[in-house]
């Protein structure tokens, strides 16, 4: 349940009161946005369910901001529903689309007249700070109401504790290193494990602390290289291997790499495409001029993304779409449901989006004493926008 709101009414009835409740509600949309990851399809579930129980009509809005641009929807039900809280991917399919990048405003009024020829009462959208942020513009200058639910393996999104996709996201990554270690002990190698994280470095800081890397390269942490090189002749000294967990989104400044142009292939949301960058490869031939170490790298890449959801997942995303659905059956639109401590709150989805929620210095701390120490001081804040935790 959501913090600051009364019991929900109850289950719909199946007799004439069910269905007039059902037809006073409408149709709520669902859709998901962004990258996928597990998770998604236990919070479609948890949000039909509720929804279904509050008299909504639960309508499936495919491939997220594309399927209303475009007019492909349709019904979902508790049957189909039910068996997909174990799910990976999501069931509704999903898009990098922006619908305010399309010309001459055509994006956002093909969706607006979707919404209209669905006859949508509300809407929940389930994305990153890109997808939300699109739901909370087409809340304050369309008026539209929706609600959001914060999905991320990035774990990046102000407001809430935790997304649900991180703790799968990690626990893929920490087994991934934990396997690079083995044979990197065996062929007295440097292993690189290169991870996702467009803007944070969460999912890398928690991959290498839980995996016991001896060097984790986080964005937010620039890092002399120099030192580095250093710390990873001392560590195969002492050794005969090393560890390293690197962000695909760490600062390369300083060593060659593919990007220093800045002549990237950008998405819909104007982020540049860090496939290109191939952060591990460029890591693993640096080591290897510097130190002479013969050094591998691994791109753990989508698999992170696939995949049945973590218990925490399973857990979190369920709980977050019934109070979505709850949110929606109370009308409190222009919000985002968010974890705090143990609890879920609302909150502004507009403040929810305005913010990224970076890896602080307090955690960089933790990181030297159990890694490589005082491999870097300084912040970084990408597009002016960041929030510590």
């Amino acid at each position: 349940m959501v913090l600051g709101r009364s019991q929900a009414e109850g289950a719909c009835g199946q007799g004439e009161g069910g269905l007039l409740r059902m037809r006073a509600r409408g149709r709520l949309g669902i859709l998901t946005g962004g990258g996928d990851c597990p998770g998604l399809n236990p919070a479609v579930r948890g949000c039909v369910l509720k929804a279904a129980q509050a008299g909504f009509e639960p309508w499936g809005i495919l491939d997220g901001w594309k399927g209303l641009m475009e007019g492909r929807g349709r019904p979902l039900t508790r049957e189909e529903v039910e068996p997909i809280v174990g799910w990976g991917g999501t069931i509704l399919g999903t898009s990098r689309t922006n619908p305010f990048q399309v010309e001459e405003g055509r994006g956002v009024e093909s969706c607006l007249r979707h919404w209209k020829a669905w006859n949508l009462s509300a809407a929940v959208v389930m994305g990153g700070e890109d997808t939300l942020g699109v739901a909370a513009r087409l809340y304050q200058e369309r008026s539209l109401p929706v609600i959001g639910v914060p999905k991320t393996m990035d774990n990046d999104l102000s407001a809430t504790d935790y997304t649900f996709g991180f703790d799968s996201s990690v626990t893929v990554a920490v087994d991934a290193a934990e396997r690079l270690r083995d044979t990197g002990a065996s062929h007295h190698r440097v292993m690189i494990l290169e991870v996702m994280g467009r803007h944070a470095g969460w999912v890398a800081l928690f991959t290498g602390i839980a995996s016991g890397a001896d060097v984790t390269l986080i964005p937010e942490r620039p890092v002399p290289w120099l030192d580095l090189a250093r710390q990873i002749r001392k560590v195969h000294a002492r050794r005969s291997t090393v560890l390293m967990v690197a962000s695909e989104s760490i600062s390369l400044e300083g060593i060659p790499s593919r990007d220093q142009d800045g002549s990237q292939k950008k998405d819909a949301f104007g982020h540049s495409l860090l496939k290109e960058r191939g952060v591990g490869e460029i890591l693993a031939r640096w080591i290897q001029q510097e130190t002479g170490l013969e050094a591998r790298a691994s791109v753990i890449g989508h698999i992170q993304r696939g995949g049945p959801p973590t218990l925490f997942d399973r857990i979190l995303a369920t709980r977050v779409g019934v109070a979505a659905a709850e949110l929606a059956e109370g009308s409190q639109f222009g919000k985002m449901v968010a974890l705090e401590g143990s609890r879920i709150v609302a909150v502004s989805l507009q403040e929810a989006t305005a913010k990224l929620k970076l890896v602080p210095p307090d955690w960089w701390s933790l990181l030297n004493s159990v890694s490589a120490p005082e491999l870097g001081s300084g912040e970084r804040e990408p597009h002016g926008r960041a929030q510590e935790v």
